[in-house]
């Protein structure tokens, strides 16, 4: 096995895309398979000295920024981003952000948090904690969620689906805002020395590329306690949603409540959940 396989990887890449899948114009003398150096390196955003380092082996810590500047160059799938990742972290030794010392992040919700789910029903209503792990969730969350792909994983992340999944563009009609939205929460409400959040931000540079970075970068971007969105539901059509958020600040997590923002809806939800259209109220009407 080789000792440089972070060098390799990218090599093997970078002479496998053609310059027409670049948008760059294929010149009729070209010595150099697939992309030159310096044509990577420009789509990239890096210098030809420092791509040469990378992949001679001479430099194996690149920051999450690169790699998925690198990664979104190269048109990598998502399975390749997590590749590219995972061999980041193996010829740097490991991942020094996750230590013992590192603070317990929740990966449960308590009992009393989950008896006022229950009597949430059929609301869609979740728990998630501050890195965006859905936690708990109403039945009515998961007849909202469940068709359009958010709750596949073993371990289900907002972040992670909003922004590797493809399923998520074409379910969330607002995709733009829902995602400035989520990385603000991220970016505001966790320390930015915290363990997981430096995690998942790694994870999400390279794997979403500018999509993520360029928010997670961004500080003017402040999140909302309240918000709205509007999804396209494979059974129930197109649903207009208002969220209220409960911050439960003893064990870092969060109560997100999801509400028909209009008749439409109401009537939807109430379809989706086997009731009689009319038992839920959309937000307006209220008072």
């Amino acid at each position: 096995m080789s000792d440089n396989e972070l060098g390799t990887f990218l090599r093997t890449w970078r002479e496998a895309v053609t310059p027409a899948e670049v948008g760059l114009p294929t010149g009729a003398r070209r010595r150099t398979p697939g992309l030159r150096r310096a044509e990577l390196a420009t789509l990239a955003g890096i210098s030809v000295e420092y791509l040469t380092r990378l992949e001679q082996g001479r430099d194996r810590n690149p920051s999450a920024q690169v790699l998925g500047a690198l990664a979104d160059a190269l048109n990598l799938s998502l399975n390749d981003r997590m590749l590219l990742r995972r061999l980041t972290k193996e010829a740097d030794g490991g991942d020094p952000l996750l230590c013992a010392a590192a603070p317990s992040l929740s990966r449960t919700a308590r009992p009393t948090v989950r008896a006022v789910l229950d009597r949430l029903e059929p609301a869609p209503a979740m728990v998630v904690n501050w890195i965006g792990d859905v936690l708990a969730h109403t039945a009515g969350y998961e007849r909202l969620v469940g068709p359009i792909g958010l709750l596949d994983d073993e371990r289900p992340n907002l972040l992670r689906y909003l922004f590797t999944d493809e399923r998520a563009c074409g379910a969330y009609r607002d995709w733009e805002r829902v995602a400035d939205d989520l990385v603000a929460r991220l970016r505001h409400g966790v320390p930015l020395r915290d363990p997981h959040l430096a995690e998942l931000a790694d994870e999400l540079t390279v794997t979403a590329g500018a999509d993520f970075a360029d928010r997670f970068a961004d500080l003017a971007v402040t999140p909302r306690r309240t918000g709205s969105q509007h999804i396209e539901h494979p059974e129930a059509g197109s649903l207009r949603l208002l969220h209220e958020t409960f911050a439960l600040p003893d064990e870092g997590q969060r109560l997100i409540v999801h509400l028909p923002a209009d008749d439409t809806t109401a009537a939807a939800l109430d379809r989706l959940n086997g009731r009689r259209p009319g038992a839920l109220r959309a937000v307006g009407e209220a008072g």
